[in-house]
């Protein structure tokens, strides 16, 4: 970790009471560094000094050089701790703090990203942010230290000017999150103008999207936007578009060819530095791989292609393998450095795959993975992607191949591996559960509802307190409120999991979470949810968010929530909410639908209407073939419950009142689908439901 190689000399600061691995990162730093908090705050008013924040994540590279390059530093730590109150945030825990002053620093400097560093007043108010800083003047950005001292000036000599611009800067930021009534009506125009706008930025050589394709440039970065993906396939399943199915396919085809996929150890790294999604940025998240690992899953349910298969299994394998706890729940990121250089743990040399794999066969596979002499990366180093799509001949066969990445993959884990980041995450353990459940669906492997059940159990035992979520676990604590994506995240993975396992433990918890989820987050007066429970005071303002990211907003994925439990319990109230939703936010989605492709998403399917499938059946068992029927076809529409005998563990049918009279017919399996309030005949024979399934859109 930055700073713990000089733990014997340094006299740690206040971080080294935290759980989080990146301010423990930077507990032996120079710099008097606070966790944020009441003291933290208070001392800035009692010393009448300004605040500097600084905002990151364990798995930043650039977060990690500017701890190198200044928070080491004992003349920069000199500055600020003789001016300042310096204060470290994770970004991962308070993704509220996180999202207030990232705007903050948009609105003051029109940039973004991290590490965020951010100055503040006392009161906590932005006067002045950017991102990194780099100690000596370097392009057009200035010197840290310089910046501090010029900070130091104007605070002494300018007060009233820096408060007056801070105050302005707070009333724009909470301005951002009141939103206009919307006068218009939620209609398909909303999906068709996502999907034209999307096909206009689609970079039809090489997958994926940008803000202007005639101007892509090989250094550009490529991110995959797995919920741009994820809506194409909702377009085409609603359309029939064959265009949008083709930029999905012709996307994932790229990128599981590229070297953002790791093409030995499974897994998406974040984003790709150029058009070609060949060199990664190389930290990989929880959250990318859960995501992907789903469209890659639907997309093979829709094509056939085996390929979308066998990239979403070994990207579940990695989740397995690499970022799993003994106790069930998922780790959070793995950082892009080694040895404190980025990429050292993935890339290869010709030599360095000849010695693992022998002359001949490493020859083969150096042609297959594209490992050159002349290389692809610093130092002359490979990354490795498939220069070869298809074998060239017998050397290259799938065998053989398979064969030498478990050699180089075994033969890699001896290498000084980047920092896991092991804190566990409840909404992006939810993100991972549903990812898993999907696998178990599609692939009917059993490990995969294993894992997805475990981790379920874990956030239910030690994430939950007097009833309610908390946010973070790490070390045998589990703290910090749980926030909007953190229920909603949560309650989709049950909701999968249901329909995965068929165990209503799941539905039970889902529904009553659900409810909670209401109660603490609901925008009486305006519709919507507040990312924060109600009457939490630590910051400016009230969020009320539904900008789809990297992942999916909260207020996103609650709407796909209310319309399954709406479906499911047959409770029209529900219904109704995500429609507020949908107009709480109606003139964004109108007016930037590129930032919000997950709501529209659930647009799609307040739209549709869900599809109600019951399997009845004297046991689950009996009419696994009808399941695994069901679960071969991209469904997006549906939400689907199992009515057996009364001694199996089926929901009670007050709980989900559509299975109420669902029955068997002459002892063999059946399957009830209702829409729009009216069943049809049920299905006995799996022909007539094959069939039926494949004749949908």
């Amino acid at each position: 970790m930055e700073g713990s190689n000089k733990a014997e000399t340094r006299t740690p600061n206040s971080l080294i009471k935290e759980k989080s691995p990146y301010l423990l990162q930077h507990a032996y730093n120079p710099v008097n560094w606070h966790p944020w908090g009441k003291d933290a705050l208070q001392r800035a008013k009692v010393e009448d000094k300004p605040i500097f924040l600084s905002i990151g994540y364990s798995t930043c590279h650039w977060c990690h050089v500017m701890a190198r390059e200044s928070f080491e530093s004992e003349q920069t730590a000199k500055i600020l701790n003789e001016n300042f109150i310096c204060i470290k945030v994770d970004r991962e825990e308070r993704p509220d703090l996180d999202e207030i002053y990232m705007k903050a620093v948009q609105i003051l400097a029109g940039t973004g990203g991290w590490p965020l560093s951010v100055f503040l007043t006392p009161d906590g108010k932005p006067f002045y942010g950017g991102t990194y800083f780099p100690p000596k003047p370097v392009h057009d950005l200035p010197a840290f230290n310089d910046i501090l001292q010029a900070i130091v000036t104007f605070w002494h000599d300018n007060r009233e000017q820096l408060q007056r611009g801070s105050e302005d800067v707070t009333e724009l930021l909470r301005d951002s999150y009141r939103h206009k009534p919307y006068s218009g009506e939620v209609s398909v125009d909303l999906l068709d103008d996502l999907y034209e706008q999307l096909a206009a930025q689609f970079d039809p050589d090489y997958g994926g999207f940008g803000a202007d394709v005639a101007a892509w440039s090989v250094k550009r970065p490529k991110f995959p936007l797995p919920c741009y993906l994820s809506f194409l396939l909702r377009y085409h399943y609603r359309t029939g578009e064959k265009s949008a199915l083709a930029m999905v396919t012709q996307t994932l085809h790229a990128m599981a060819w590229g070297g953002i996929f790791d093409q030995v150890g499974g897994g998406f790294h974040r984003y790709s530095t150029d058009r070609y999604w060949l060199v990664p940025h190389f930290e990989k998240m929880l959250y990318d791989n859960a995501l992907l690992s789903r469209v890659y899953l639907e997309t093979y349910q829709v094509t056939g292609d085996p390929i979308f298969a066998q990239i979403g299994k070994e990207t579940l394998n990695w989740a397995l393998r690499e970022m799993t706890d003994p106790d069930g729940g998922f780790y959070s990121a793995i950082d892009a450095d080694s040895e404190g250089v980025e990429g050292a743990f993935y890339v290869w040399s010709p030599d360095e795959a000849r010695s693992v794999l022998g002359a001949e066969r490493g020859e083969a596979i150096c042609r297959y993975l594209g490992i050159t002499p002349q290389g692809n990366f610093e130092g002359g180093k490979s990354i490795l992607h498939k220069a070869e799509p298809e074998p060239s001949d017998a050397a290259e066969s799938e065998d053989t191949i398979r064969e030498a990445i478990e050699a180089l993959l075994l033969a890699r884990n001896q290498r000084i591996r980047p920092a896991t980041d092991d804190k566990i995450l409840t909404g992006l353990n939810g993100l991972m559960i549903r990812a898993f459940a999907t696998g178990y669906q599609v692939l009917h492997e059993r490990r995969f509802l294993e894992a997805a059940t475990s981790s379920a159990r874990f956030i239910l035992e030690n994430l939950v307190k007097d009833g309610q979520l908390c946010r973070r676990y790490r070390d045998h604590e589990a703290t910090i409120p749980g926030t909007l994506e953190d229920y909603t995240f949560f309650v989709a993975a049950l909701l999968d999991l249901y329909e995965a396992s068929f165990d209503s433990e799941w539905l039970r918890e889902a529904f009553r979470l659900n409810d909670a989820m209401i109660e603490l987050f609901w925008d009486d007066a305006d519709g919507g949810f507040f990312f924060n429970r109600h009457g939490e005071t630590d910051i400016l303002a009230a969020i009320k968010e539904a900008y789809d990211g990297p992942v999916p907003s909260g207020n996103s994925i609650a709407a796909e929530n209310l319309l399954r439990i709406g479906a499911l319990a047959g409770v029209e109230d529900m219904r109704r909410r995500a429609g507020d939703i949908f107009l709480a936010f109606g003139a964004q989605l109108e007016e930037s639908p590129l930032a919000h492709t997950q709501i529209l998403s659930a647009v799609d399917l307040y739209l549709n209407s869900p599809t109600q499938i019951v399997i009845a059946g004297d046991d689950l068992e009996d009419a696994s073939e009808f399941v695994d029927e069901i679960n071969r076809h991209f469904l997006p529409d549906k939400v689907i419950a199992f009515a057996g005998s009364r001694a199996a563990d089926d929901p009670d049918p007050d709980l989900v009142p559509l299975t109420k009279g669902k029955v068997s017919i002459q002892g063999k399996p059946a399957v009830y689908i209702c829409e729009n309030y009216t069943c049809k005949a049920p299905i006995t024979e799996l022909e007539d439901l094959r069939r039926v399934l494949s004749s949908r859109r």
